[in-house]
């Protein structure tokens, strides 16, 4: 499995999106290209070259920072599925709370439905092999959580708690923005001599871009948010949230 992250409006709403390639058949998506002018010269250089076959559009939700730029990457790229919640734009597949997909023969992928920052939120754990990752979009963060948009501080316990707590913990995290900087500044002044904050916090000021260096094992030692939710207060407690 190889992943490539696409910054998207650096310095702005800093997002993300990623391509996930199967190694052995180059079949790929990519997941939340929202700015087609910074995601799909990528992807055109990539076919070009003959290192991927796109083979769909996944989105996280439907926000317009994430599903926004469906409609002209389908223009750009011909032939391609949207896979997505209900309400993502132009989404032609919408897979049930831990049903699997594969992308090519290696990776398969297990769509996790996280209600709450908006109700149709789905996370995607992806395996192959050894390899794992997850793909949270505004539900997850290094360090914090997305807002409580279209839900309530138990559905974001349980999407922490419950359904993303329980996957591996050598699980790579790939959250939908760069929000790590600030997540920590607010974990070391609650908490400074947590080492596993501590050890967040030199990620953050070494690495200008953190998704796949953090994993679930390690959001579980210094991640806050968790606790936050279930005292629904995230909206003040300083951790960013989207």
């Amino acid at each position: 499995m190889h992943i490539q992250s696409i910054p998207m409006w650096v310095g702005k709403g800093n997002n993300y999106a990623y391509l996930v390639r199967d190694d052995k058949t180059k079949d790929a998506v990519i997941i939340d290209p929202a700015n087609p002018p910074e995601v799909a010269p990528v992807l055109k250089d990539q076919i070009k070259s003959g290192n991927i076959n796109l083979k769909a559009i996944v989105n996280t939700h439907h926000h317009w920072d994430h599903a926004g730029g469906n409609d002209t990457m389908l223009k750009e790229f011909s032939g391609v599925k949207v896979i997505g919640g209900n309400n993502c734009a132009k989404v032609t597949e919408t897979p049930k709370h831990n049903t699997n997909f594969k992308i090519g023969e290696n990776i398969t992928v297990t769509a996790l439905h996280t209600p709450c920052h908006t109700q149709d939120s789905i996370c995607y754990f992806m395996e192959d092999g050894s390899d794992r990752a997850v793909f949270t979009g505004d539900t997850l963060f290094i360090g914090g959580c997305g807002r409580f948009f279209e839900g309530n501080a138990e559905e974001m316990y349980i999407a922490l708690n419950s359904i993303l707590a329980s996957l591996p913990d050598d699980t790579k995290v790939y959250p939908g923005h760069e929000y790590t900087k600030s997540n920590v500044k607010f974990l070391v002044s609650v908490d400074p001599d947590s080492q596993a904050i501590q050890e967040l916090d030199a990620l953050s000021q070494k690495e200008k871009e953190t998704p796949g260096l953090s994993t679930m094992g390690a959001e579980k030692a210094s991640d806050m948010s968790a606790q936050y939710a279930s005292n629904a207060n995230l909206g003040s407690s300083g951790i960013t949230c989207l």
